[in-house]
């Protein structure tokens, strides 16, 4: 039989763990001392509480099924509490909860859910999964590291990397051009770095420091970073260095997908980023990065010029859905892009506006709030005294922001008359958005 490894023996652990015990040796490892997850209880003093699910409902009738046996053992039964709304002191409602569909509870408790779940399961609690490495077989190593020794030593990292970050930044800004006898000296610091601590793989001070290191090292003699840096070849070269002085794969992957990251949201490469990707596959070993970097390169392929405009869905100021399609077609558009919670951009944002439109009034200018409408977002619309049929907001920002490409505030869209894209990336507040305005 194959040996199985699950990591949590939350509901899904536990469900899991069940369903094929039978042909697999199984083990569970838990960081936790209790089991079930979220569906656990806590006990203070004389008082014990549900402090994640309290309840669950039963809608499929294969869950009704998988039930039975706890329901036949007393492990869970039908919550038949009362709910009452109250106003001003009265009770002006009641209803008994548990009718339709029933809403289940652990008895005496949720954690005997997990509990019953558990009966027959190896289970390692206590058990924290640092990481996992395939090699021939996958290997597991969980964390049994002095939890007092690895605290200081992130304290002292965060103090020393921070420091370090500002040196290697001095170094960027200066340039390579420098002695032998002064680059010894000015990089000794150097010599305390460990280039492939595990333990500080994801702590963002020495990631920070280990990029600008990185920076630096792709450097040639002469080269300016504040130019090299936005050039394909450059972050190429990097991902080649990373890749030679890297060895831990949790590490280099990280650095890997923040160089990455940095050459794809480039717009002015996207001409280049193919052979990059190409390099990104070699050097990448983690299946989601490289997912997620696939998407984010195919997101910005839709949004180049002369593609139609990926279609999502927004909110007028009735709150109605509209297309984006149906709605931009027609005419000339101008999008930018706000937010409730930066006011004090989103009346800079209007001034600029209103300067162009009197400058390009062949365009129709549309706002849109990356959060759904609210009092808040309509009051602020009245006050500015706008026009409220070129008012929008996103029905889902998570969703319409990556087909967007929506990575800063400042972004603006332009469509023609067909919804096709005239420029996807520009900056609202930079000239060549002008220009652009102007050409088309």
């Amino acid at each position: 039989m194959k040996n199985v490894a699950i990591i949590g023996a939350g509901i899904s652990g536990l469900a899991l763990a069940n369903k094929i015990e039978h042909i697999a040796n199984v083990t569970i490892f838990e960081k936790s001392r209790g089991l079930g997850g979220r569906v656990a209880t806590r006990r203070v003093d004389d008082f014990s509480f549900d402090h994640g699910a309290q309840f669950f409902k039963v809608r499929d009738a294969d869950f009704n099924e998988y039930i039975k046996p706890m329901i036949e053992e007393g492990i869970i039964d039908i919550w038949r509490a009362r709910f009452v709304e109250i106003e001003k002191d009265k009770v002006i409602s009641s209803r008994l909860w548990g009718d339709d569909p029933a809403n289940y509870i652990g008895i005496p408790s949720m954690s005997s859910i997990g509990k019953f779940m558990s009966q027959s399961l190896n289970i390692k609690l206590s058990e924290q999964i640092a990481k996992i490495e395939k090699h021939d077989i996958w290997e597991l190593f969980n964390k049994s590291v002095d939890q007092k020794t690895l605290a200081k030593n992130i304290t002292k990292a965060s103090i020393k990397y921070n420091y370090y970050n500002k040196l290697e930044r001095y170094a960027l800004l200066r340039g390579r051009e420098w002695s032998n006898d002064e680059r010894e000296e000015y990089f000794s610091y150097r010599d305390d770095v460990n280039l492939n601590d595990s333990d500080l793989s994801l702590f963002e001070p020495y990631v920070t420091y280990l990029m600008n290191y990185f920076n630096e090292k792709t450097l040639d003699s002469g080269e300016v970073y504040f130019y090299e840096k936005s050039n394909t070849d450059f972050n190429i070269k990097k991902l080649l260095i990373i890749d030679s002085q890297i060895r831990d794969p949790y590490l280099k992957n990280n650095l890997a997908r923040a160089t990455a990251i940095e050459e794809i949201l480039n717009f002015k490469n996207n001409d280049l980023h193919d052979e990059f990707i190409d390099y990104y596959t070699y050097v990448n070993t983690s299946e989601r990065y490289l997912d997620e970097i696939t998407k984010l390169y195919k997101d910005i392929e839709k949004m180049k010029k002369g593609n139609v405009l990926p279609e999502v869905n927004i909110l007028d100021y009735n709150g109605d859905i509209k297309s984006s399609a149906e709605e931009f077609i027609g005419s000339k558009t101008f999008i930018y892009f706000w937010s409730q919670t930066q006011m004090n951009h989103y009346r800079r944002t209007i001034r600029r506006v209103e300067e162009l439109k009197q400058k390009y009034p062949q365009y129709r200018f549309v706002g849109i709030c990356i959060q759904p409408y609210t009092d808040m977002v309509s009051q602020a619309q009245n006050i500015l005294n706008l026009d409220l049929s070129n008012q929008f907001s996103f029905k889902d920002f998570e969703s319409s922001s990556k087909d967007w490409v929506l990575t800063f505030l400042n972004k603006t869209i332009v469509t023609d008359e067909k919804v096709k894209i005239i420029d996807g990336f520009s900056n609202l507040f930079t000239n060549d958005i002008e220009k652009i305005l102007s050409s088309n």
